[in-house]
């Protein structure tokens, strides 16, 4: 009886770990990368109308960035709840976490329709946003918040998938959302095909299609294919008890996002004092970051789910060679990035179509702040640890003190020396602190649920 079992059992409970994380992380890592590549595209195409086209979407990020990290959030919540009743062998309240995932998103995108509707403008004048900036940015956002239930479905859909280990389909649904925002974005933009010349809002409407593809793609998977999961509201009992359970958890994990986008916003604030090319800059910065960081944060997909379903099992051995075996990929992955960046800055920039202005201030900054990879990618796995253990609270302690105790207060203090440059010291700044306080976490961790420091 113990044999078949153990051989009917998920293979996140009895896969060699290295070889699991890779089957679960691969695909997500490969469909993230596709995502990071019609991030830049995206930007590309924009700043070919100009440089205040390109300023007003690097203002608009923020925003994009929360819509994400809610959904995302929830995700996680559902996510680590999801793996660890499947875990437990307690398939029915899995189920009911997964509904009740579905309606946090439903709700939350509400909340974001309101935002679209009425304060997208006063949004962008927060952050010292002037004239065909406005325009723009106001034109872009309007679009992304309104149709941003797409975006939430797609990512709700794509977390229930990832729970049972079914990451090769969420890569199928990204990039596929990915490559048609990838293919409609110069025929919106520039009206080709017979198309209309729709300019900024041509971009909004690329990205908005995609993520529509893509949340219907990974709705049908889950029905069709994600057999461990059993989805209908044909008896949907609202239970504040578990809409808390996902929210201890993923809350958290929105509220990171949240510091993140704060911290965006002051940095913007910060930068155009100096002059609005400086926030153009800082935009392209994101977007070709994220061909560096988004592999890792598929690598944290694929692990989440590992952590959370082998701490349930009280397979500790694993959730430990699961941990490690991500650290050393994510490091590995982020020295190659800093390499890069470090060779090939005004290639990079130039992606943007930038100005010698542009190149003056934006190649001293890509390398000065890509010194911060070398301990970001160490942080970034140890924070999804913490969530896939039911202790988001220290993530997001630790993505408060990089990002608003250490990074916005030293980026304005720099700024006093009237030296562009000296701002982007704050990136390393606040990447050493946060590497001191996630270690510290940690070994709380590691001593209480699991009785032994490391």
């Amino acid at each position: 009886m113990d044999s078949n079992h153990e051989q009917t059992e998920n293979k996140m409970g009895v896969m060699p770990v290295r070889k699991l994380l890779l089957s679960m992380a691969l695909p997500m890592m490969a469909s993230m990368l596709v995502q990071a590549f019609y991030n830049i595209v995206d930007s590309i195409f924009v700043s070919r109308l100009s440089e205040d086209a390109l300023t007003a979407v690097s203002l608009a990020f923020p925003m994009q960035n929360l819509i994400i990290g809610v959904a995302g959030g929830i995700g996680v919540g559902t996510n680590a709840l999801l793996s660890r009743y499947l875990g437990e062998k307690k398939q029915d309240k899995a189920n009911e976490i997964a509904m009740h995932g579905i309606f946090l998103i439903g709700c939350s995108y509400v909340i974001f329709l309101f935002i679209g509707i009425f304060f997208t403008r006063a949004f962008l004048v927060m952050q010292g946003a002037k004239g065909d900036i406005i325009t723009y940015g106001d034109d872009y956002l309007y679009i992304i918040l309104i149709c941003s239930f797409a975006c939430f479905f797609q990512i709700i859909f794509e977390r229930l998938l990832q729970s049972t280990g079914r990451t090769l389909y969420s890569m199928y649904t990204q990039g596929t959302g990915a490559i048609i925002n990838i293919i409609l974005d110069p025929i919106f933009i520039f009206g080709l095909l017979g198309c209309p010349k729709m300019g900024i809002k041509g971009a909004a409407l690329a990205t908005v299609t995609g993520q529509m593809i893509a949340a219907i793609m990974a709705i049908i998977f889950n029905r069709k294919v994600n057999k461990e999961i059993h989805i209908t509201f044909r008896n949907f009992k609202l239970s504040l008890r578990k809409i808390w359970q996902i929210l201890v958890i993923g809350v958290p994990s929105v509220l990171m996002i949240a510091i993140g986008s704060v911290m965006t916003v002051c940095v913007n604030k910060i930068l155009v004092v100096f002059t609005s090319t400086a926030v153009a800059v800082f935009g392209a910065y994101f977007k070709l970051q994220s061909f560096v960081f988004m592999p890792i944060f598929g690598l944290n997909s694929g692990l989440v789910p590992i952590v959370a379903y082998n701490y349930g099992a009280k397979k500790y051995d694993r959730v430990m060679q699961a941990v490690k075996n991500a650290v050393v990929f994510a490091v590995t992955i982020m020295l190659a990035g800093l390499v890069c960046v470090q060779i090939f800055p005004k290639q990079l920039l130039l992606l943007f179509d930038a100005s010698d202005n542009m190149l003056g201030i934006g190649i001293p900054a890509m390398r000065i702040i890509s010194v911060s990879f070398i301990f970001a990618g160490y942080c970034i796995i140890v924070g999804s640890f913490f969530q896939a253990l039911g202790n988001s609270i220290y993530s997001m302690i630790v993505s408060f003190v990089r990002q608003l105790v250490f990074l916005v207060p030293a980026a304005y203090f720099l700024s006093k020396t009237g030296n562009v440059n000296m701002v982007w010291f704050a990136w390393p700044i606040a990447e050493i602190a946060s590497v001191l306080v996630s270690t510290a976490f940690s070994k709380v961790i590691l001593k209480e649920k699991f009785s032994f420091e490391e």
